[in-house]
């Protein structure tokens, strides 16, 4: 997706602000969170002051969190049109596309060559949600988040790729008015309209709001079609000096025909692909085929000032998301393309309900100051499973041939399959030992219950286990006010798989997985330029299909490697960057694939943008982006890799003021050349790559 970093100038007095924040052991941040203004969202570089959310480590800077993290601004989100996941973090060569916007895959990413936990990875304003299968409304966040790599300590149970962290659009602080309505337009014919209201009333502007809906509907560039209805509130209150009180909804239903199928190559013939298709082609496509979902979230929350610097807070959220399935897997039989096609429907289930209490505050012994926090969290997750769920073999085909196949069921009734309940309490310390030099230590303890259930109701498996301790410790060097030496080492666990339909152990409940991680990494943003690296190594327990297709735990895996990235301003008009990803992987200690890489984990990626602000007509930024993927292993055997490939993209923005109101254009394209190329989607599965694409968007602040 094309990358934009439009500069303006940035008030010293905000410079300021953030360098006082850029210390979270002399100064901790008191007040309630605040909404981040777009005039910050333009700060160029990487964004190293914004503050992230780390769980049990409250909230920090990104130069003062001793993990490496991205974050994506809100006005980055506008400038790229995110459709995708995949989209927004096109800037991040640690972050691999395994998404698609029209079908199940949406949230799909591979971060450091590990995917996602779709049960544990994903989260709304730090509340757990369900992510298989959603797509988000991108142009109702402030920020999307990504904490890389193991977030046992951070979080509870998670798979160690990462944390997405989706951050809503917040009330105002003052009381000034937000209102902006835009309309969009992406290929081949999908409109979408956008309405954004926020402001503060009362006495004092005591109660603040932050509204926004969208519509979006159309033919999609794959020839099908989609429909979404999306809605988010965010209010607060400021009940006293000291006690603010918050509330959050989001609702989205969407609708999406014509879905495109995922390819198996379990049964490929050989270790070639068939030739690539355009992500475009209709021969992937049946209009029977069709994923429909629905993503709720509801949260509140209390946040009150003790003074000397000490803050507690409360927050419960309840999330619900629901998919009804209607798609195909094409089983490829060779390099011909041939194909069986196996269609999937049914209708699947998640709920959340997640609650914590959390203070943090200073304190001092002696010479020594301690940033503390402490915590108890209670998360309970459920999952339900189609009864009589449709899966079987519904005729044959070849990819390069339209598909005549066609089965439309119906009647599903879903059943309790699975039931995850979380008990932790948390600590951390972080302690100054001088000016420049500080320590950190925690530690969460999780009482950890996991069932399976069948059809009839019946407990089919369990696993359960009390005071599981997942620690972190780092040391931290600031080098100058604005640059981190970090070296931290973090341990996780991950909730035990249910095994999804495509295996021949379908429902089973796997076994929790320890991992661990160490990492040294340096982070700087300076005036005019920012830049981050980090040597990692995780240590993970290995899952993957085995020769009888059955999803088994076995062995380890590893990943070790080196992220970088830096962007420049150069001059008055021109903004530069660039990343890269090199990964070593493999399977070790008694796994069936001892020596191979590990599937899913490109060796090499790179990034590169660049964008003008063109001095003729001030407001007007264009730029030019390309993203290099490295060849990836397709399955663990280690036979079969889909072959490296380079997107070229590009774009403009153009900021005027019309009739006293500001008005913003953007367009952006994408797979600028339309090349054709398989992505990595799944162990054994690949999609076609995206086809090229163009977005535009108009918006009106009133």
């Amino acid at each position: 997706m094309l990358l934009f970093c439009t500069v303006h100038g940035v008030q010293a007095q905000e410079n300021g602000a953030r360098d006082a924040q850029a210390d979270p052991v002399t100064t901790v941040t008191t007040l309630p969170a605040v909404a981040v203004t777009a005039e910050n969202d333009r700060e160029p570089g990487q964004h190293l002051r914004k503050e992230v959310t780390s769980g049990a480590l409250g909230t920090r800077t990104q130069l003062a969190t001793p993990y490496s993290t991205t974050v994506v601004t809100s006005e980055e989100l506008a400038d790229r049109q995110a459709k995708k996941l995949g989209d927004v973090f096109a800037r991040d060569a640690s972050v691999s596309d395994n998404s698609n916007p029209y079908n199940a895959w949406a949230s799909y990413i591979t971060v450091r060559g590990m995917q996602l936990d779709w049960q544990n990875g994903y989260r709304i304003d730090g509340q757990p949600i369900n992510a298989y299968g959603i797509t988000m409304p991108y142009e109702q966040l402030e920020s999307v988040q990504l904490l890389k790599g193991l977030s046992g300590f951070m979080y509870g149970f998670g798979a160690p790729g990462g944390i997405v962290n989706y951050v809503t659009k917040k009330p105002p602080v003052t009381d000034k008015q937000i209102a902006s309505v835009d309309v969009g337009y992406a290929s081949t014919n999908v409109w979408s309209e956008h309405l954004d209201l926020g402001g503060r009333a009362g006495p004092n502007a005591m109660f603040g709001y932050r509204f926004n809906a969208t519509h979006e509907e159309g033919k999609t560039y794959n020839d099908g079609n989609v429909r979404r209805d999306s809605f988010s509130l965010s209010a607060d209150a400021r009940l006293t000096r000291e006690l603010t009180a918050t509330f959050g909804a989001l609702y989205q239903e969407r609708h999406a025909s014509g879905i495109t199928t995922a390819l198996s190559t379990y049964g490929l013939a050989g270790t070639m692909l068939p030739a690539p298709l355009s992500g475009g082609s209709n021969t992937l496509v049946t209009p029977d085929q069709h994923l429909n979902t629905n993503l709720q979230i509801y949260t509140a929350g209390l946040r009150y000032d003790l003074g000397q610097n000490w803050t507690i807070s409360t927050s419960y959220s309840f999330s619900k998301s629901t998919r009804y399935r209607n798609e195909s897997t094409y089983l490829l039989s060779d390099v011909q393309g041939d194909y069986s096609d196996t269609r999937f429907e049914g209708k699947e289930g998640h709920q959340a309900n997640a609650w914590q209490v959390m203070a943090e505050g200073l304190v001092r012994t002696g010479p020594l100051q301690h940033q503390l926090v402490f915590g108890a969290s209670y998360q309970k997750q459920t999952s339900d499973n189609t009864a009589n769920a449709f899966y079987q073999q519904i005729g044959i085909g070849n990819i390069y041939q339209p598909n005549t196949n066609r089965f439309n069921g119906g009647g599903y009734a879903t059943y309790r399959a699975a039931d995850i309940v979380q008990k932790a309490l948390f600590v951390s310390d972080t302690i100054a030992l001088t000016s420049r030099w500080s320590v950190l230590g925690g530690v969460r303890f999780t009482n950890y219950e996991q069932h399976g259930y069948s059809v009839n109701g019946t407990t089919s498996s369990t696993y359960a286990k009390n005071g599981v301790a997942t620690p972190s410790v780092a040391v931290m060097y600031k080098l100058a006010l604005d640059t981190t030496l970090y070296a931290s080492y973090v341990e996780s666990l991950e909730a035990g798989s249910v095994v999804g339909s495509t295996y021949a152990n379908y429902g089973a409940v796997l076994n929790p997985l320890r991992s661990k991680q160490y990492e040294v990494g340096v982070k700087t943003q300076n005036e005019r330029w920012s830049a981050t690296a980090a040597l990692f190594r995780i240590e993970r327990g290995a899952q993957y299909a085995n020769g009888d297709n059955v999803f088994v735990e076995d062995g380890e895996s590893v990943f070790q490697g080196l992220e970088a990235g830096a962007s420049v301003r150069l001059g008055r008009d021109w903004t530069v960057g660039g990343d890269l990803m090199w990964l070593a992987t493999k399977y070790k200690k008694g796994s069936d694939y001892d020596g191979n890489r590990v599937a899913g984990a490109p060796g090499f990626v790179a990034v590169g943008h660049a964008s003008y602000a063109v001095p003729a007509l001030p407001g007007l930024v264009v730029g030019a982006s390309a993203k290099f993927t490295g060849n990836t292993t397709l399955s663990p055997a280690g036979d079969i890799k889909v072959p490296g490939y380079m997107i070229y993209s590009m774009g403009a923005t153009y900021t005027t003021k019309v009739a006293g109101h500001t008005v913003g254009l953007r367009a952006a394209i994408d797979n600028l050349t339309n090349h054709r190329y398989w992505e990595f989607q799944y162990a054994n599965y690949i999609q076609p790559g995206q086809s090229r694409t163009v977005a535009l968007n108009a918006r009106l602040e009133f």
